[in-house]
């Protein structure tokens, strides 16, 4: 051990250390993986109505799209301005 030279040793140092880290991994890893927790009472059950009261989707959709394209077009005509500018000067 003492003839080694420093790139053997770091590269030994460096083989444990990683060893240990994935070690640590699992180890760890394991401590989290429990059961599912169970239904609270009162949870829906078949027929009752989904999590979130059935709430529509669509409006909200159209909203985002359209707040979306605003933007788009906001950027679109600041890029338009932008290079109109440019070829005046």
């Amino acid at each position: 051990m003492l003839t080694m030279k420093k790139s053997e040793i770091m590269k030994k140092i460096k083989a444990i250390f990683a060893i240990v880290v994935v070690s640590l991994f699992f180890a760890v890893s394991g401590a989290y993986a429990g059961t599912n927790p169970s239904d609270p009472p009162g949870a829906p059950q078949a027929g009752d109505q989904p999590i979130g009261g059935g709430a529509p989707v669509g409006s909200g959709l159209a909203i985002l799209l359209s707040l979306g394209a605003g933007y788009g077009a906001k950027k679109a005509y600041n890029y338009y301005k932008k290079d109109k500018e440019e070829l005046e000067s």
